[in-house]
């Protein structure tokens, strides 16, 4: 038989009856199963080390080296997240131009262990950056583009005000602004503890980063949430534990009960013997309370107004060119308006994303930064960024 003969014979067949098992998305009830299982660091980044300085131990990512005298990106992620927040925005933007990335953890977070971890203060953990680059690079490190995001943006500020840093070439701050953080501080402790305290897997914890809207893109928190938790026992970062073993078989999760089948009686009775059974059979009750914050950013409170206070002045006397992304322009307070309309620095404002603008939209960010370097003349592009469409700016 023909396929044209099979086609028209099957057209005259009577529609088949749906399988429960495999329902379709149209069909009512039907939810498709969001993939929260954690990422690993080597799918962004080309290499990881741990630095060390006269204060500690620092881990530090890397994407691939590139063309000399290419630009170093060095990016410093917000207050309880990690290094590997960036993973996303890193992929991006070294498709865009030649460049290289290097992003770690500031001390207290992520796999960074020094001495005096609770010393959160500006001066110190701008000072950290400072001596993390010495350490690598020496008197020879490449053109630096310093990027920071939240209590990093204004880590940033504070580290080239302090000239720590000889080879800067520009700056790059996202979503801080001295008003409206100086604001949010008052509520911030009710925030913290609004959140959950522990997490009983490392999937629990990336679906309530997703859910909680702190992360709005599930591809980013399945690869930055691990470096944010501890196993409460090991005391060890959850990204040491790395790849999870699969558990159970595939089928299982892959079942699904039509909405629409009814259960015949002895169907039922089965289901019900068997759940009896099952409950007699179950194994005790384990400790649900497996993962912790990595940080207890309560703890840091002393340290928060010496975050932001005088940030803005201190942002607009910075004398190499700035950039600043915002979630939203009503963020804008009025020293940096004024100074937004005096042309000091160039604005951009990203809708549609939360407060971690870089992991909500990694590729409209990379697209961002990329068009301001080339057109700034720090960064050449490569290959895929020749076609970049200019973002409207301020």
């Amino acid at each position: 038989m023909s396929n044209l003969q099979r086609v028209m014979m099957k057209s005259r067949l009577p529609p088949m009856c749906p399988n429960p098992r495999f329902p379709k998305p149209s069909d009512r009830g039907f939810r498709r199963q969001t993939d929260y299982n954690p990422l690993m660091w080597d799918e962004f980044f080309a290499e990881k080390k741990d630095v060390e300085t006269k204060q500690g131990k620092f881990r530090v990512y890397l994407s691939a080296p590139t063309e000399p005298g290419a630009p170093l990106l060095v990016l410093l992620h917000g207050g309880g997240f990690s290094a590997l927040s960036w993973a996303h925005f890193n992929s991006e933007i070294t498709k865009l131009i030649q460049c290289q990335c290097l992003a770690f953890d500031i001390r207290g977070h992520g796999d960074t262990y020094t001495e005096e971890e609770d010393d959160l203060s500006a001066e110190r953990l701008a000072t950290d950056v400072g001596e993390v680059i010495q350490a690598m690079y020496g008197e020879s490190a490449p053109p630096i583009i310093l990027m920071g995001h939240s209590m990093g943006g204004a880590i940033c500020v504070h580290a080239a005000n302090m000239f720590v840093l000889p080879s800067l070439l520009g700056v790059v701050v996202i979503d801080v602004v001295e008003g409206t953080a100086l604001e949010a501080l008052a509520s911030m402790q009710s925030f913290l503890r609004s959140r959950p305290s522990t997490f009983k897997s490392i999937q629990h914890a990336i679906e309530w980063c997703v859910r909680s809207g702190q992360v709005r893109n599930v591809e980013s928190a399945r690869v930055s949430m691990p470096g944010q938790i501890i196993n409460i026992e090991t005391k060890k970062l959850a990204t040491n534990e790395l790849p999870l073993k699969v558990e159970g078989s595939s089928e299982e999760k892959l079942e699904f009960k039509h909405p629409n089948a009814i259960a015949e009686d002895a169907e039922a009775g089965d289901t019900a013997s068997a759940s009896t059974d099952a409950t007699a059979m179950a194994p005790p009750v384990v400790n649900v309370r497996k993962y912790a914050w990595r940080i207890d950013l309560s703890k840091s409170e002393k340290y928060w107004e010496g975050w932001f206070s005088g940030l803005s002045q201190k942002f607009l006397d910075i004398h190499v060119p700035k950039l600043l992304l915002l979630a939203g322009i009503d963020n804008l307070d009025r020293a940096l308006t004024v100074g937004q309309m005096q042309g000091k620095f160039q604005l951009q404002v990203l809708a549609r994303c939360g407060h971690a603008v870089h992991e909500d939209r990694p590729h409209e960010v990379a697209e961002v930064l990329a068009t301001y370097l080339i057109r700034n003349r720090f960064a050449q592009p490569t290959a895929d960024g020749q076609f970049l469409r200019h973002m409207p700016a301020c």
